[in-house]
C-alpha cells in the first residue's frame, strides 16, 4: 500500500541526565524503547537529536561566576570595560554579567536599539520615529532614553533591562554608565578594552573594534574557552551558548561532542541494523511574527552532527511544476510526471525555476528548528526527537 504520511517529528522521553551518564545507551535505549512501546519502526535515514542541555550536562559543563570573573579580570585588566550588544535575557546573559561585573571596576554597558540581536526591544519603532531618532547614528545615555520614552517593560518577562541590568552591576560592587548605541566604535569614546557580546556579528564587532584602534578586544566566545582550575569550558565558544544553572553557575555549550554523535549511530545500526543520522541540537533558527522575537540565542543550531545530515536540501516545488511544466494534465497523469521529474532530478538544482521558493538553509539548521519546536523548552520531558521521513519526497 502506498505510504500517506510524510515527516514525523516525534518527542522521545528519557530519563533525567546527571554528570557522568552513559548518555549514548541511554539515548539509544530510549528510542528503540520508544518504538517498541508505541507500535513505529525505525528505518534508514531517520533522524535522532539530542538537545544540547543534556549533552552539557551529561558532560558536567558547568561554570561558577567566580570563574568567570577571574577570566574577565585576567583577559581584560579588570579596570574599566565596554560590555556591548548583549542581549536582553536573564537566563541568557543576566548570570553571565554578574560574573564580568566581579572582574571589573565599572562597565560601559552599551545595548542595542531598538531591540538587541534576537529581537527584545528596547523601544518600538514607532516611538523612534515619534521622537525624530536615528538608531543608525543617534548615541543616547540612560538619561536621554528615560527622557524620550520613560518605562518600556518587555512584552513579555515584564522586565525593564536596562534598569535590572545597571542595578545587577552595582550589586556586584562595580560601576556601571548605560548607553544605547549601534555603531561599536561609540564605545571607544568611553574606553579602549571592550567585551564584545554580540553572537552572530561578533566576528564583524572585533573586527571593526580594532581597526578602530581598541587597546584589548574580546568577545564571549573568548571567555571560558579554557579551564579555571576545574571548571568548565567551551573552546570554540566560551560563554556562548551558555544558560543559567543556578545563582552562581552557568551550563555552557557542549564541547565537541562528534564522537558522541558517532557512537549512538554505532549503537543504533547495532541494535537495529539501520543507518540512522544523529544530531545535537540547540535553538531553532526561526522568527516568532508577533513578538519579533528571534530564537536563535545559541551560536549554531547544530555543534556536532553525523556525516549524512551535511549540505542543503535538493528539492524541487510541486506547485510550479503543476502550474508551468504540466499545467495541461490533471489527476494521475499529473502525479506520474511530477514523480518522473523528481526522479529525474540532478543533484544540483541551483537556478532551476522549479526549485525557486524552496529552502536554501543547511539540513543541520531545518532539522535542528523543527526540532526544538518539538522538544519545546519547558517541562515536556522529550529531549530526545525522533524524525522520520523528512528525506523522503512523493516517490518514496
Amino acid at each position: 500500500m502506498e505510504r500517506r504520511t510524510g515527516t514525523v517529528s516525534r518527542g522521545i522521553r528519557c530519563p533525567i541526565i546527571r554528570e557522568g551518564d552513559d548518555l549514548a545507551k541511554i539515548v539509544v535505549d530510549s528510542v528503540v524503547e520508544a518504538s517498541e512501546a508505541e507500535g513505529f519502526a525505525l528505518r534508514d535515514k531517520d533522524v535522532v537529536a539530542i538537545t544540547e542541555s543534556i549533552v552539557a550536562r551529561s558532560q558536567g559543563n558547568y561554570v561558577s561566576v567566580d570563574a568567570i570573573a577571574a577570566d574577565v579580570k585576567e583577559k581584560l585588566g579588570g579596570e574599566t570595560v565596554g560590555v556591548i550588544f548583549p542581549i536582553l535575557s536573564r537566563n541568557r546573559f543576566a548570570i553571565c554579567l554578574r560574573g564580568i561585573a566581579m572582574g571589573v571596576k565599572k562597565i560601559v554597558l552599551m545595548l542595542n536599539y531598538p531591540s538587541d540581536e534576537v529581537g527584545n526591544a528596547l523601544v518600538s519603532l514607532d516611538q523612534l520615529d515619534e521622537a525624530g531618532i536615528n538608531p543608525y547614528s543617534d548615541v543616547l545615555t540612560e538619561a536621554k532614553y528615560r527622557e524620550l520614552f520613560g518605562e518600556n517593560p518587555h512584552p513579555f518577562t515584564g522586565v525593564d533591562y536596562i534598569r535590572y541590568y545597571g542595578d545587577l552591576i552595582r550589586s556586584c560592587g562595580a560601576e556601571v554608565e548605560i548607553i544605547l548605541a549601534n555603531d561599536p566604535r561609540v564605545i571607544l569614546q568611553y574606553t579602549d578594552t571592550v567585551l564584545n557580546c554580540d553572537i552572530h556579528t561578533r566576528a564583524r564587532t572585533k573586527r571593526i573594534l580594532m581597526a578602530a584602534g581598541a587597546k584589548c578586544v574580546c568577545g564571549l566566545d573568548d571567555i571560558m574557552n579554557a579551564p579555571i582550575g576545574n571548571s568548565g569550558y567551551n573552546a570554540k565558544y566560551g560563554l556562548l551558548g551558555s544558560n543559567k544553572s543556578t545563582e552562581d553557575t552557568v551550563k555552557l555549550f557542549p564541547n565537541e561532542c562528534f564522537e558522541l554523535v558517532a557512537e549512538i549511530q554505532a549503537q543504533l545500526k547495532a541494535r537495529t541494523g539501520k543507518h540512522i543520522e544523529v544530531m545535537v541540537y540547540g535553538d531553532g533558527a526561526f522568527r516568532d511574527p508577533v513578538g519579533k522575537i528571534w530564537e536563535l540565542a545559541d551560536p549554531v543550531v547544530s555543534p556536532a552532527y553525523t556525516d549524512g545530515l551535511e549540505g542543503t536540501p535538493n528539492e524541487l516545488k510541486l506547485k510550479y511544476l503543476a502550474d508551468n511544466d504540466f499545467a495541461d494534465l490533471k489527476g494521475d497523469e499529473l502525479k506520474k510526471a511530477i514523480e518522473g521529474a523528481i526522479r529525474k532530478k540532478d543533484g544540483d538544482l541551483v537556478g532551476n525555476m522549479a526549485s525557486q521558493g524552496t529552502t536554501p538553509r543547511r539540513l543541520t539548521d531545518l532539522i535542528g528548528s523543527l526540532c526544538d519546536l518539538t522538544s519545546g523548552s519547558g517541562d515536556k520531558g522529550t529531549p530526545i526527537v525522533l524524525v522520520q521521513g523528512y528525506f523522503d519526497n512523493m516517490t518514496d
